[in-house]
């Protein structure tokens, strides 16, 4: 086994799950926001939710969204709090007023049966297909996906972090609106975001840290919501009051702003984003693929993530030996989720191509001396 130089773990190698790795320069910029903000002379931590500086925010937040994805005014952006999790209750709670069909959902991870859980809280729905009798290793053909032409909504999540499982694909028909749960893949590459109806994404992986989720919704879903909603779970409340109903998380929506602003002035947007992801997957998958199964992939080969690298060592000996040696690299967050175990290195937007490199030449060098 190797022996490596115990070092400390620092951000350019940071493989967690989420909340995961910015980027250096939007980093640099929330640090000298903390001591002071340049328009403003004042802490983003101490910035008033009321003031002009923080309307222009939402503002250009909205604008920069919509610009990425291609979005017209037709679309309602909101910055809510309460994550993915929120969501998997105000989608049911927001859609089904005056339907007598049932919801599909897909069941393909460990995020989707969260969503399946608090959603049969509130309606019987229909599960178009379930993944656990694959253990969750694969995803839906479309020849396994007979789709209504009168349910209320189709529901599924575009990426499953846990598994590393990943649609390339936009699923259902044209004529059901689409919910789905980006929070893992939003930004990270185009998506044809106009073919949904509402799409939600918590900010904690590839946009900014915990505190914020993006929704999008069409304005035409707006109009069947039941009234008797808490405002609180009522969109129109929050489009209303322009994402700032109660007090709002400032500095996450600060951050979430500046990561917006690196990916279309520094990055040039997201088709170029797309192509940096895929370089960072495509060299960890071949680091799997060339090490004679030395390491095991956890997802079938066309349904991989381009976000969530998941794999297997040959017994859990091994895995904690793996990843008590990454550790001493100075490699963070490659722990497996505690639902499957294992080793997982996520590669979201703020981790560079280089860190990559570094940990597939560490899983070489682990297999070779192992």
């Amino acid at each position: 086994m190797p022996t490596p130089t115990a070092i400390n773990p620092n951000n350019a190698l940071n493989f967690s799950g989420g909340p995961g790795a910015l980027p250096q320069v939007v980093l640099t910029q929330v640090q000298a926001a903390i001591q002071n903000v340049p328009e403003v002379g004042l802490s983003i931590l101490g910035i008033s939710h009321r003031s002009d500086w923080f309307a222009a925010i939402v503002q250009e937040l909205e604008d920069n969204i919509r610009a990425l994805l291609g979005l017209d005014k037709t679309y309602h952006v909101l910055f809510l709090q309460g994550g993915a999790t929120q969501q998997f209750s105000m989608v049911p709670m927001s859609l089904l007023a005056g339907k007598t069909q049932l919801p599909e959902y897909l069941h393909t991870g460990y995020w989707s049966k969260k969503a399946l859980f608090e959603a049969r809280r509130i309606t019987p729905l229909r599960v178009l297909w379930d993944g656990e009798p694959h253990g969750f290793s694969c995803l839906p053909r479309d020849e396994e996906l007979a789709f209504s032409a009168d349910a209320p909504y189709l529901h599924y999540i575009s990426n499953e972090t846990v598994e590393g499982l990943q649609f390339n694909r936009v699923l259902g028909r044209d004529d059901v609106p689409r919910v789905c749960d980006m929070s893992s893949d939003f930004l990270s590459k185009p998506c044809e975001a106009e073919r949904f109806s509402l799409i939600y994404a918590h900010a904690q992986k590839n946009i900014g840290p915990a505190g914020v989720t993006v929704v999008l919704i069409r304005d035409e879903l707006l109009h069947n919501i039941p009234d008797n909603l808490p405002g609180w779970l009522d969109y129109r409340s929050h489009i209303k009051a322009h994402s700032n109903y109660n007090t709002p998380p400032v500095f996450a929506m600060y951050v979430v702003l500046l990561i917006t602003r690196w990916l279309r002035q520094d990055i040039g947007g997201l088709a170029n984003m797309a192509l940096m992801n895929e370089q960072k997957a495509a060299a960890l998958y071949a680091a799997l693929d060339e090490s004679h199964g030395f390491y095991r992939g956890r997802a079938a080969k066309g349904d991989r993530s381009l976000m969530n690298v998941a794999f297997n060592l040959q017994n859990e000996q091994q895995e904690r030996a793996f990843l008590a040696a990454s550790r001493q690299a100075g490699f963070a967050g490659l722990s497996g989720h505690r639902a499957v175990g294992g080793v997982r290195a996520s590669i979201y937007n703020g981790l560079e191509l280089s860190a990559v490199t570094q940990l597939t030449q560490f899983m070489r060098d682990f297999a070779q001396k192992a």
